[in-house]
Parts: C-alpha cells; sequence; structure tokens
C-alpha cells in the first residue's frame, strides 16, 4: 500500500488545495438540489427562489478583484482562513433561513467568501508549484471542482432523504469549517517556512523574493494587460455556465425524459468535463516542457479547445438525435474544459507577483458571464420555445475566445518598471508574434 510519507510537500499542499476546491462547488451547487424541499416549506414563489440563486452570482463577480488583491497583500493563508470563515458560516445560514430575505443574504455572503477563493488559491499555487507544473496544478484542481459538481445532487438528495435540507446546508458548512481548520494548521505561505519541505522541492519553486513581494499594484497598466485573458474567460465562462444551469432541463424538456434519465446524460456530459480538466493541464505542461514556449504551452491548448468545442457542438443545432446530442454535448464540454488549465496558469505566468489580483481580473470575466448567460438562455426558450437556438451564441463566443486568445502572449511577463511599449505591446504586433508562436 502506497503510504503519505511517499508524497512530497508540495503534493499534499495541492491535494489541499484541491479540497477547498471540491467543497467550495459542493456548497455553491446544493442549492439546486434542495429548491423544490426549500420552496415546499419557506412558501417562496418561483421569483423569490431565482433571485436567491443569481444572489450568489454578483458579490463572487466582484470578490474576484477585491479577494485576488487581498490574497496578495496578506497572503493566501489569512486570507483563505477569512474566506473559508466566511462561506463555512454563510453555508451554514442557509440551514437555517427561516424565508426569502434571510436566504438572500445568505447567498450573497456566499458569494463573497468564494469570490475570493480562486484567485487567492491561485496565488498560493504561483508560490508552490514550478512553472512546468502549473498548467497540471491547475487542471486537477478544477477537476475536483467538475466532481463537486457531479457529487453533489445524489449527496444532498441522501442527506434529505435521510435528514432533511436543512441538516443537508449545515453538514455541508461542517464539512467547509474543517478545510478550514486543516489549511491554518497546514500551509504556509512561503514554501521555506514549511517545517516538512525539502531542498530538493526548494530548488524547483520560484525564486523567494518574487514569493515574499509586497508592492504598490499598478491596477491599470494590470488590468490593460490581463484584459484579453478576461475576455477570453468571457467566452469560456459563457459556455460552462449554460451548461452547468440548463444541460438537465435541456434533456428534460427537449427530449422528453423523465428526470432519472436527464440526470444520468448530465452526470455523464459533466464527468467528460472532469476529463478535460486534466487533459488540458497534462497537454499544456507537456507542450512548455518540450518547447520551452510559454505561448505555445498555454494558447495552443486554449484555441483548441475552442475550436473542439465549437465543432463538437454543431450537431445540437442540426441532430435530434438524443445519442447523437449526448455524445456531441460531451465532447463539447471536454474541449470547453480543456481550456480551464492553461488559462489559470497564465495569470501565474503573466504576473506571478500579482497573481491574485490579475487572476482575479481574469475570473471577472467569467463571473459576468454567469451573470448573462443563463438569463440569455432561459429569454431565448421563452421567446421562441426552442431549446437548440440559445446554443447558437456559445458557438459564436467560442470562436471569438480562440481568436482573443491570440493576444494573451504568457511570454512577455508583466513588469511594471517596462517601457511602456514592451509593456503593453500593439495588438496587430501581439497577433502576429502568436501566429508566429503557433507556427
Amino acid at each position: 500500500m502506497l503510504r503519505l510519507t511517499r508524497f512530497r510537500t508540495t503534493d499534499r499542499i495541492l491535494f489541499v488545495i484541491c479540497l477547498m476546491y471540491l467543497v467550495t462547488y459542493i456548497d455553491r451547487v446544493n442549492i439546486s438540489t434542495a429548491a423544490p424541499a426549500m420552496q415546499a416549506e419557506l412558501g417562496l414563489s418561483n421569483f423569490e427562489l431565482g433571485l436567491a440563486f443569481s444572489a450568489f452570482a454578483y458579490p463572487y463577480a466582484l470578490f474576484q478583484i477585491l479577494g485576488g488583491r487581498l490574497g496578495d497583500r496578506l497572503g493566501p493563508h489569512k486570507t483563505l482562513i477569512i474566506c473559508g470563515i466566511v462561506w463555512s458560516t454563510a453555508t451554514v445560514m442557509i440551514g437555517f433561513a427561516q424565508g426569502a430575505i434571510s436566504l438572500i443574504v445568505a447567498r450573497v455572503l456566499l458569494g463573497m467568501g468564494e469570490g475570493s477563493a480562486f484567485p487567492t488559491a491561485t496565488r498560493a499555487l504561483s508560490n508552490w508549484m514550478p512553472a512546468e507544473k502549473r498548467g497540471f496544478a491547475q487542471g486537477i484542481t478544477h477537476a475536483f471542482a467538475r466532481f463537486g459538481n457531479a457529487m453533489t445532487p445524489p449527496l444532498i438528495a441522501f442527506l434529505i432523504l435521510t435528514l432533511s435540507w436543512r441538516h443537508a446546508f449545515i453538514i455541508s458548512g461542517l464539512i467547509s469549517f474543517v478545510w478550514v481548520a486543516v489549511w491554518w494548521l497546514y500551509f504556509r505561505d512561503d514554501p521555506r517556512n514549511h517545517k516538512g519541505i525539502t531542498p530538493q522541492e526548494l530548488e524547483n519553486l520560484p525564486d523567494p523574493k518574487i514569493v515574499g513581494e509586497r508592492k504598490t499594484l499598478p491596477w491599470g497598466p494590470l488590468l490593460r494587460r490581463m484584459l484579453p485573458v478576461t475576455i477570453t474567460d468571457f467566452c469560456y465562462g459563457w459556455t460552462l455556465w449554460m451548461f452547468l444551469n440548463w444541460i438537465p432541463s435541456y434533456f428534460l424538456h427537449q427530449h422528453q425524459l423523465e428526470l432519472k434519465k436527464s440526470a444520468i446524460f448530465a452526470a455523464g456530459v459533466f464527468l467528460a468535463g472532469v476529463v478535460g480538466d486534466l487533459a488540458g493541464g497534462w497537454f499544456s505542461d507537456g507542450i512548455l516542457r518540450r518547447t520551452g514556449n510559454t505561448t505555445l504551452a498555454r494558447t495552443s491548448v486554449i484555441i483548441l479547445g475552442f475550436l473542439g468545442a465549437f465543432v463538437c457542438m454543431l450537431p445540437v443545432m442540426f441532430s435530434t438525435d438524443l445519442v447523437t446530442v449526448a455524445i456531441s454535448l460531451s465532447a463539447a464540454f471536454f474541449f470547453a474544459e480543456l481550456i480551464v488549465a492553461p488559462i489559470w496558469a497564465t495569470p501565474m505566468d503573466i504576473a506571478p507577483q500579482y497573481s491574485g489580483t490579475a487572476s482575479g481580473f481574469m475570473n471577472f470575466g467569467f463571473g459576468l458571464a454567469g451573470m448573462i448567460s443563463p438569463v440569455v438562455f432561459g429569454l431565448i426558450i421563452d421567446l421562441t420555445g426552442r431549446w437548440d437556438l440559445p446554443f447558437s451564441i456559445s458557438l459564436a463566443l467560442l470562436l471569438v475566445g480562440a481568436g482573443t486568445a491570440l493576444l494573451i502572449r504568457p511570454d512577455r511577463p508583466f513588469t511594471e518598471q517596462a517601457p511602456e511599449k514592451e509593456r503593453e505591446p500593439d495588438l496587430d504586433q501581439s497577433l502576429a508574434a502568436a501566429v508566429s508562436d503557433m507556427k
């Protein structure tokens, strides 16, 4: 049997961060499974329940940037302790909700806590992961997130049937508090201060000068530098939110499946995303190790993901065969999730000393897509009665994302002291250089 002692400290740190992604997704999506029982007991209208769903997204988007900056200033250790206490408390609070207002307040608090978590985790990974493992690290963490999304419905349903929906939220929150305790006891911002780290591991980690830097943040230049990444992440996020929010209903209504069968088909699609997250990290890091070309390693996989998802989603627009559609959606989600690892590694490549804020800028695009995509999807269905038409917008944005990915240029580190021309290259020059690197 493989003993835990055979794992390096960097591996254990990565595993603890993976667990954070898992529990945050459970706390984020558990309300979807519990909604019918909550609505019946609390007497909520559909409008009030919809407000509770969306209440999470707005602070989540805002705190991508604020939380990322906090992670850069306080360090990931303190920041994630604060964030974890906030989202754990919010999850428990939902279990004590007495009506729409208390439920919405708890969901807002949950969005505040979780909005800061992923950018701060990226800051932690920039300290603890060598450049050639950043893609894998981001891939496996987000694979845990997708696995959390897939396992939450049966887990919460079991707790509801065994105990009650209130106990389901309380137990979820308590599990998150356990994670906070583990993080507080085991993680250190600077790997050199961890008692379990070895000299061999330290040799492969980033320069400790970068790890310990606390500078005045150049907001404007960093925002402009990250803008292509933000737009690209918005295009990816549009499709992801569409999948997470509407795929189960799509199988239920478009193909007239009963609830149990639609859940099985939806789970198959989501599991394809878990594989995509892992594969994207492996592909990206493998290219980096073989070529040493950061742009090729990150951008080529991102573009492959966008174009692959575009091609695989086309049959959904023209086919009514259930098997064809299910396979197409699974393949499309696999390719879409190839994007995750390289795009989350990009802020660490571009601005490791500001990777929390940089990833917050990037994931603001994802949060913004989360506000708009589900609403537009539902509005098109209400206006047309057709479930295939909303996919056309995703098809267009997949092509836009592939184009904007050429402008990211992760091979050009952000240096605020650099000349303006070097720090903010002309977009035409960036495009030409990116295309040249892809050849």
